[in-house]
């Protein structure tokens, strides 16, 4: 009773400006958590279908894997689902695909970032609001300190400070945890990003990744040769040429 007490002084001390400070720090606690209810709800974290998929698709079982992903609905299994689709479809053309997987993508990412932007502004407009009730509670201070005229008593003006410093403080309490919470917010969909054109590029330069092996494995095999005592009696000879 007496914080709850004390909690509604201080809105009342503040004035208008405080209780629109607070009425946007419940705004940017209610857009945060429905955000983080969102991404939750559309497996943005979810990665198990995705490794499944990619890893028949790697080892050239191209009929299984997209069965890890049909019943999957989080952002990355789709942009890989179109993509798997189109890889084995040889009637469509390549770039059409890429097309294709590039829109969803940002169709999903366009979705999920609905809400960031009041956040944003309101991590911007908070010590703006803050600020402006200080300079208002500064000029009251000091038009009451005026009409005291000669009388003048020091805890008037100290007083009036004090409250005008409060709105400040609101501020700054409002605006820091909003900007952190946009920063988190915007890092996941920065990595859900990453995710989607990593899952996308596994698909289309698999073929590349073949190569990329079996020169691997070739490279591997000379060493071995070289390691053996005929390759050494070769490498001896190539040196001697």
């Amino acid at each position: 009773m007496n914080e709850s007490g004390s909690i509604l002084a201080l809105l009342e001390a503040g004035g208008t400006v405080m209780w629109i400070l607070a009425g946007l720090s419940v705004f940017a606690l209610a857009i945060l958590f429905n955000k983080l209810w969102d991404f939750a709800r559309a497996g943005i974290w979810r990665r198990k279908p995705v490794n499944r998929a990619l890893a028949e698709w790697q080892a050239g079982r191209d009929a299984t894997a997209v069965q890890p992903l049909e019943h999957a609905r989080d952002p990355v299994s789709d942009v890989l689902r179109v993509a798997l689709a189109g890889c084995m479809d040889t009637g469509v053309d390549d770039a059409a695909v890429r097309e294709e997987v590039a829109r969803r993508g940002a169709a999903w990412l366009e979705s999920l970032r609905g809400g960031l932007r009041p956040l944003e502004l309101i991590g911007t407009l908070a010590p703006l609001l803050g600020l402006l009730g200080t300079v208002i509670g500064m000029i009251d201070a000091f038009r009451e300190l005026e009409s005291a005229g000669s009388q003048v008593d020091p805890s008037v003006l100290s007083g009036g400070i004090w409250v005008a410093l409060l709105t400040t403080a609101a501020g700054l309490s409002v605006a820091i945890p909003a900007v952190a919470a946009h920063t988190f917010l915007e890092r996941q969909l920065e990595g859900l990003h990453h995710r989607m054109q990593d899952a996308a590029t596994r698909v289309f330069s698999r073929s590349v990744g073949r190569v990329t092996a079996s020169e691997r494995a070739r490279g591997d095999t000379v060493a071995d040769e070289r390691a053996e005592p005929g390759g050494a009696r070769l490498a001896e000879a190539a040196g001697a040429d």
